[in-house]
């Protein structure tokens, strides 16, 4: 991953060789967190670290560590207890569920800095809380103190403690016992590469080399330099610089174990053996060097249990990955039973003795910490804002990141019954659903473009919503939800965060709730958006029988958006631009209609007081759908032609970046992930036209004719002059009655073809391009990472993985992850868990999102945030902001961009940006 360089420093490290010149450290090792008055501090990557002389290779010989551990009494292991090193990463909750899965229990996850070495000393060994450790991927290099914290020094004290370190964990592996990091070739990520392997017990009942089927994903840019390995450390794995994309794999399916019938007899406890195992052989001339060519893939310590991996196992698409989990709870267990062939507890005993041992922890572990141990939810990590100058690294020191574990109620899921909140804004706590249904009816009146105008289009649909499957062929979508401001518990939430201008996250922002009869209620919310709407969703209750027969899961609550800004209240520090528009925009609807495109059904909602007897506005509503008469509507052939778009500069569009600056971006990002920074980056850009007075209703109805969406919206909040005409056809996520989690990623666009034979070349182009589905692996990753955090064990799984859908003017790469919410992790802390979307970020997430706050030159307001509607029962189903056309005060504004990886042609991410606007810059030309 990255490699750092030194501005205070003129050391040259004889450990790691790079392209950047001068790097920090040379015979010490770097610690994060502060610097004592017998370190020197230095820089690497714009961040304060310090240089500690105490973490030199050889320092363990006197260890205490091993002696102490040793005198242990033994244990039979029901379960493995693992503490897991999160290096603010995107795939460390993918290893959360594996190791869960696995272990018996889930692990205990840390990011990388929230422990002194006291810390980890006390519950390492002082308690014996854990039986081995992994060590997580992430972004930069184990050279630079702020990206691995105190990996480091596990790795060089817990001699006797079982260690498993992935990507950057293997690197620091090599690093730590004075391996060189140097640049790879060429960055890989999202690709697959054919793996060999010498028999270690780690591998067992893998196969190995070529075309055995042992196929792996991997991410990264840096290498272990295996032509100047350190003697204690062993190559277990490797693989030749050749890389496969997902669809050329012969076991292409979504279980990582795929593979297990082409396994092969396991191997004693770590012998090592040179020869052919189920494929042809790349030759291992010597257990300690490998020929030319090769790129080493796995490491292990010559006379202590720690392994290191390259490769990532716990990817979607990495075959026999739980197997290797699997071998290493394994080697955990023999290690153990080994030192201590004294087996004094066993069975249920030590079920009991885990359960003793973890209240322990639980109590002498700070409030945070507590709350993960004890209900494992997740905790959003922490990480430093960007120094905001045109070429500074975008880090600032690692301290940055401690400000906001000072303040960890505010950045945790929460257990509801801890926290407190604001007052709610609905006084009203038992609400009541009535309903009525109406048979085969919606085609009968002319559609959901005829019920909307009739019901809800009169005063220039002022204060309206429609959140619109206007795309439903292949079942895509199926209901479209429909209301305006019409009953007594009506309110509108506008939401703006308060000013980041300083780059210090202050966190929280101003709140305004206007009420049905116009008066307006203001606040401060110092703990965000986020929690008070978690607060309002959990102040409800309600009898399930008022919505078991109805077949969609929105029955009354609030419709809406988040903005993209909303991602301080998600982990990041700060917002480097401030947004025109609010940051969060919802109406709370009681009356509303719902059409099911499937069996042509219309449904009236009416959502009340429980203490209310009439409701006015469903006899009303009735009367109006029954004596509504379908009007003409427009043929198929007189629509416009779904390829008849032009460019947003023809339309009178203004770009925020000319071409070459964008260009320029882009290069920029792929130096960015030439040094590890981030595996993909989803830059984005803004179109601007000043429209002045238009018809606003008029073009959202003209772009959906001409770009229809299964996750289209209209959002008028009148009182802001915002409307948001949006045709995305990207589900962000979504929560059914039944506990199911579903996220549908989009990564992969390419253009239709003008004739039916060029348009399926087209399609094939995509669905076979090494970089698209590059793009598309690492986001659903990144998205099964994120549900990973909030779902049950072993539940996270994806049914359908780059699949190629066709709308009007694109075909687009789409996968679909789903999960099972765990029971005590609400609605909110789901969305909390994965916004902003993966999509529009990139991998790791947070790394990612600094890195695009440093490029970018606007705020991307409402465009990358999520439109969508929040159940008073706790459902939700919100959409990514894509396609969409934003007017507020007079002007019009389209949002696009890409996803930037390794295999990115500038040029070509240039056109393809200018492909997504096309279709709402045409609406506005055409319709103006």
């Amino acid at each position: 991953m990255a490699l750092c360089s030194s501005t205070s420093l003129e050391l040259k490290n004889p450990f790691i060789e790079g392209t950047k010149g001068k790097i920090a450290t040379s015979k010490s090792f770097l610690r994060v967190g502060y610097v004592a008055k017998n370190e020197k501090s230095c820089c690497c990557n714009g961040r304060k670290v310090a240089v500690s002389s105490h973490l030199m290779p050889g320092h363990l010989e006197g260890s205490f560590m091993g002696k102490k551990r040793l005198e242990e009494p033994s244990q039979k292991m029901d379960f493995v207890r693992t503490l897991l090193i999160d290096n603010y990463d995107s795939y460390t909750y993918n290893i959360y569920q594996e190791l869960s899965v696995v272990n018996g229990v889930p692990p205990v996850v840390i990011q990388n800095d929230e422990w002194t070495w006291e810390d980890a000393c006390h519950y390492l060994y002082e308690k014996r809380a854990f039986d081995n450790i992994v060590i997580s991927p992430g972004p930069g290099s184990p050279t630079c103190a702020a990206d691995i914290g105190i990996c480091l020094r596990l790795l060089l004290e817990c001699r006797d403690i079982p260690i498993l370190g992935v990507c950057l964990g293997h690197q620091a592996l090599g690093y730590a016992n004075g391996a060189r990091i140097v640049h790879a070739s060429e960055p890989v990520h999202g690709r697959l590469s054919e793996i060999e392997h010498n028999g270690s017990r780690l591998f067992d009942n893998i196969p190995s080399g070529r075309k055995s089927g042992f196929k792996v994903v991997r991410y990264h840019s840096l290498i272990i330099d295996s032509e100047a390995l350190p003697k204690e450390l062993i190559p277990t794995a490797w693989t030749s610089s050749s890389t496969h994309s997902f669809l050329e794999s012969p076991n292409s399916g979504l279980n990582p174990d795929v593979c297990k019938n082409q396994i092969r007899p396991s191997t004693s406890f770590d012998t090592f053996s040179t020869g052919s195992h189920n494929g042809a052989s790349w030759s291992f001339s010597h257990p300690g060097r490998m020929q030319g060519g090769k790129v080493l893939m796995g490491i292990m310590h010559s006379s202590r249990p720690h392994y290191g991996l390259q490769f990532h196992p716990e990817s979607i698409a990495t075959c026999h990955g739980r197997q290797i989990f699997e071998n290493f709870r394994g080697i955990t267990e023999d290690y153990w039973q080994r030192l201590r062939p004294s087996n004094l507890y066993s069975n249920g005993s030590s079920l009991v003795r885990y359960g003793i041992g973890l209240l322990r922890v639980v109590r002498e572990l700070s409030i945070k910490f507590a709350v993960h141990v004890a209900s494992q939810l997740f905790r959003v990590p922490r990480i430093g804002s960007l120094v905001h100058k045109e070429d500074a690294q975008p880090f600032k020191e690692a301290l940055k990141r401690s400000q906001l574990l000072g303040n960890a109620n505010m950045n945790c899921l929460s257990i509801s019954s801890a926290l407190k909140f604001p007052e709610s804004s609905i006084n009203v706590r038992h609400l009541k659903l009535k309903w009525r249904k109406f048979d085969k009816l919606a085609a009968r009146v002319g559609g959901a473009r005829n019920i909307f105008n009739e019901l809800f289009g009169a005063c220039k649909a002022e204060n309206t919503f429609w959140l619109d499957s206007s795309s439903v062929e292949k079942k895509r979508a199926r209901f479209s939800f429909m209301g305006g401001k019409d009953g007594p518990l009506w309110r509108q939430m506008t939401f703006r965060l308060s000013d980041h201008s300083d780059m210090d996250f202050k966190g929280g922002g101003y709140l305004s709730i206007k009420d049905t009869q116009g008066s307006t209620k203001s606040m401060f919310l110092e703990k965000g958006f986020l929690d008070f709407l978690n607060q309002e969703l959990l102040s409800f209750t309600y009898d399930e029988e008022d919505f078991e027969e109805l077949p969609f899961d929105f029955h009354g609550g609030y419709i809406g958006y988040f903005g993209y800004s909303l991602k301080v209240e998600c982990g990041m520090l700060s917002n480097r631009h401030k947004s025109t528009t609010p940051d969060a925009c919802f109406f709370f609807a009681d009356n509303f209609v719902v059409i099911d495109h499937l069996n042509d059904n219309v449904y009236i909602l009416s959502l009340h007081e429980e203490s209310t007897t009439s409701i006015p506005w469903l006899d009303d509503t009735e009367n109006k759908l029954l004596c509504l008469e379908a009007s003409a509507t427009r043929k198929l052939g007189e629509q416009a032609s779904p390829n008849a778009t032009v460019s947003p500069y023809k339309a009178g569009f203004l770009g925020e970046k000319s071409r070459e600056q964008y260009i320029k971006d882009v290069r920029k990002c792929l130096e960015y992930i030439k040094d590890g920074e981030s595996y993909e980056l989803c830059l984005t850009s803004q179109m601007r036209k000043t429209v002045g007075e238009i018809d606003t209703l008029g073009l959202y109805l003209h772009l959906r004719e001409k770009n229809p969406a299964p996750y289209a919206a209209w959002l008028n909040f009148s009182n802001e002059d915002l409307c948001i005409c949006c045709s995305s056809p990207e589900r962000f996520l979504r929560l059914d009655r039944n506990g199911i989690l579903e996220s549908k990623p989009i990564k992969g666009t390419i253009a239709r073809g003008v004739t039916m034979e060029e348009d399926e070349e087209l399609k094939l182009k995509l669905q076979y391009s090494e970089k698209d589905q590059a793009e598309n692996l690492m986001i659903v990753d990144l998205l099964r990472n994120d549900l990973g955090r909030v779902c049950e064990p072993g539940s996270v799984h994806v049914p359908h993985l780059m699949e190629v859908e066709s709308y009007a003017t694109v075909h687009t790469m789409v996968s679909t992850i789903r999960g099972k919410k765990r029971s005590n992790v609400s609605a909110v802390d789901c969305v909390r868990a994965a916004f902003p979307g993966g999509s529009m970020t990139g991998a790791p997430k947070l790394r990612s999102m600094e890195l695009l706050d440093s490029l970018e030159s606007s705020s991307r307001g409402i465009y990358s945030g999520s439109i969508g509607f929040f159940s008073y029962n706790q459902t939700f189903d919100l959409n990514i902001v894509i396609r969409t056309i934003v007017i507020h005060d007079g002007e019009a504004s389209i949002g696009a961009g890409g996803a930037i990886v390794a295999l990115s042609n500038p040029e070509d991410e240039y056109d393809e940006m200018l492909l997504k606007t096309r279709a709402p810059a045409s609406a506005v030309i055409e319709f103006q």
